[in-house]
């Protein structure tokens, strides 16, 4: 699936970049395209692999190029004044080439959780081809404003795209990790199941899939919108000593054991859909699902993958459960990525909004007695002459 990646804000702008990352490293070419958009110049400088007009820098005229302070009603604001500069740095995209548009963005601070959404709204109305985002949540420990940012952002952004992929900080970051340690290892690890779910079935053909994944079979499981998670789970193989001649010209193939594939198979879908999944929730709830197993091509049991997409459909309970596989010759593992799309029962999301709801009334009774506790602190019992 050819996409264009479009980070917004800080959080946005570093996962696109390991996103392009792990695309080169591959050599999938699944990213068409990748800008960088934010209204801090020092966010857009400390990118790498971005050319330079592949940052756009907005709210220059607002915010001066300092960023918007976590406000992501200014965040807002400033996209919708400066939207069209991000759509002028798209007219050099080849639009025929792109399958979909990929929105990012951190939703707890002030641009991305501002602007995301104002920018999707604007691609799904100028553009034919899906618009989706991927929306990262802060940590709980992360502070009340940022929730409550993640709150009210996700309510709007998954309205304005046409589904909505989330990864949750809380679930993932690991105690007495560096800030700047532990979101490298998050990035890595998302770009990593991002980039074997939207590389499916982009080849070169030589190694063709028997049951090939395409754009379209991703585009129909996230069809009707909603919330996504995606599982990965892999299985290291041991390939010494499974070269055998072939009766057919003596070139070299592996013999392996299709029970222990289908096994294998089996294991690795299984801890992928019950196990980190990048938003947590109960997989009963879920309206489609998508499963992909990549590995050498003779270990790729067809058995396997069939029985793999059956369990799934007995785990969620909707039988619009789409699958294949994806040949990696070189690789010494087995690998699967699980997309769970339309989840709704997310006790996350529910948690969220709750403590968002708490810290927004926690505001406004601050900002209601603000004024007469300002007087009270400035109250003397002789009267001082102001300035003016």
């Amino acid at each position: 699936m050819k996409l264009a990646l479009i980070g917004v804000g800080q959080a946005g702008g570093k996962v696109v970049e390991a996103l392009v990352a792990y695309d080169g490293k591959t050599g999938d070419r699944f990213v068409t395209a990748a800008l960088a958009v934010n209204t801090a110049k020092a966010d857009l400088l400390g990118l790498k692999l971005l050319r330079p007009e592949h940052r756009v820098l907005v709210g220059q005229a607002r915010v001066k190029g300092h960023g918007v302070g976590a406000d992501n009603e200014l965040g807002a604001e400033v996209m919708s004044e400066d939207v069209d500069e991000v759509l002028r740095a798209l007219d050099s995209v080849p639009t025929h080439e792109v399958d979909a548009f990929l929105v990012v963005a951190g939703l707890g601070g002030g641009t991305g959780s501002g602007g995301a959404p104002v920018l999707a709204h604007e691609l799904k109305r100028l553009y034919t081809e899906p618009v989706y985002g991927l929306g990262i949540l802060p940590g709980t420990d992360e502070g009340g404003i940022y929730t409550l940012n993640a709150a009210r952002s996700f309510q709007t952004f998954v309205r304005e795209v046409d589904n909505l992929i989330v990864f949750d900080n809380d679930a993932w970051r690991a105690s007495g990790e560096s800030v700047q340690g532990g979101y490298a290892t998050i990035n890595e690890e998302l770009a990593r199941r991002l980039g074997v779910l939207f590389s499916a079935g982009e080849t070169d053909g030589t190694d063709v899939a028997e049951s090939v994944v395409d754009a379209s079979e991703i585009i129909n499981t996230l069809a009707g919108g909603g919330v996504s998670t995606v599982g990965y789970a892999s299985a290291k193989l041991d390939r010494t000593e499974k070269g055998l001649l072939s009766r057919f010209g003596g070139k070299k193939r592996e013999a392996v054991d299709d029970g222990e594939s289908l096994s294998r198979i089996l294991s690795v879908v299984r801890r992928a859909t019950l196990g980190r999944l990048t938003l947590p929730c109960e997989i009963g709830g879920t309206e489609r699902a998508l499963v992909i197993v990549s590995g050498p091509p003779a270990y790729l049991s067809r058995r396997g993958i069939e029985r793999a997409r059956t369990w799934i459909e007995e785990e969620t309970g909707t039988m619009e459960v789409r699958g294949g596989d994806y040949p990696v010759p070189d690789s010494d593992y087995v690998a699967s990525v699980v997309l769970l799309s339309g989840v709704y029962d997310v006790p996350r999301i529910k948690e969220l909004q709750q403590i968002a709801i708490e810290a927004q009334r926690s505001r406004e009774d601050h900002e209601a007695v603000a004024p007469d506790a300002l007087e009270d602190l400035l109250s003397t019992d002789d009267r001082l002459d102001s300035l003016f």
